[in-house]
């Protein structure tokens, strides 16, 4: 049993922190709504999950060709689900940020966070029931 329990909460565990770090690139769209040359950017959260999921996220590692090379930190796994969305209305300022396509995502991507929490909660409390038997 235990074994069930860690998959499941190691895969909302996967799951909120991806949602988190969708959260924080919506918002920097929306922050930068009004930024000259700002590139809207989102995830394909499906493949990051996929891949968060099978453990595929390992950094790039940089080759070091001389001794006084510093060496670089690991890479953002991240990056490779991260893309720029395609712009739907071209702007003057080269601006490619649609408000109401962020809004949207916005709003759909706390939906799914909060439902992941709302998940986890049930799943503690039905193991606490299981335990305790209240």
């Amino acid at each position: 049993m235990k074994t069930l329990l860690d998959q499941q909460l190691r895969f909302q565990q996967n799951a909120l922190n991806l949602l988190a770090h969708r959260q924080q690139m919506l918002a920097s769209n929306i922050a930068n709504a009004d930024t000259p040359n700002y590139k809207a950017r989102d995830m394909d959260f499906r493949a990051a999950l996929q891949g968060a999921l099978a453990q595929q996220a390992a950094p790039v590692q940089l080759a070091a060709t001389q001794a006084a090379h510093i060496a670089a930190g690991p890479a953002n796994p991240l990056e490779r689900y991260t893309g720029y969305r395609t712009e739907q209305q071209s702007a003057v300022d080269g601006n490619t940020v649609n408000m109401d396509v962020e809004r949207a995502a916005f709003a759909e991507n706390a939906l799914r966070y909060e439902s992941s929490i709302t998940f986890i909660n049930g799943m503690l409390r039905s193991m606490n029931t299981a335990i305790t038997g209240q």
